[in-house]
């Protein structure tokens, strides 16, 4: 597929084979705006990939991370999330339910050119914001 054609160059770049089950591990993990775990991409990608091992999605989540593609969210007590979107941005948890939504504010990009100005290359930015989302707040 020629949509899959930048995850092919990338796993390639890094002197992987373009395999059918790491294109796939490689779109859910880039698509997915939720923040999954492996665990959660391990499970969707081995409906149509029966023989995928956990292994496997955790080397390519790697190769991704090492490519900049996904940045990886560690929390205290719970398992890593995969963040496909790059870009300078909020990330919302919820203490309740977990759910991590993101958001672009002028805040992280005003970090970002904070940086700049002091002549510091920025690779990497992550900002956390902890609270209860709407849906949760409603429920309680």
């Amino acid at each position: 597929m020629d949509n899959d054609r930048p995850i092919i160059n990338a796993l390639r770049t890094k002197g992987y084979r373009a395999t059918a089950q790491r294109i796939a591990i490689s779109r859910s993990a880039l698509t997915n705006r939720a923040h999954p775990s492996a665990r959660q991409i391990y499970n969707e990608v081995r409906g149509a990939h029966p023989t995928v091992s956990l292994a496997t999605v955790y080397k390519t989540l790697q190769v991704l991370r090492e490519l900049n593609l996904v940045q990886e969210l560690s929390f205290p007590d719970e398992e890593a999330r995969f963040d496909p979107y790059m870009r300078p941005h909020l990330n919302l948890i919820c203490q309740r339910c977990r759910k991590a939504i993101d958001v672009e504010d002028k805040a992280a990009r005003e970090v970002v050119n904070a940086a700049s100005k002091a002549r510091f290359n920025v690779t990497g930015l992550r900002i956390d914001v902890y609270g209860i989302c709407q849906k949760c707040g409603r429920r309680a």
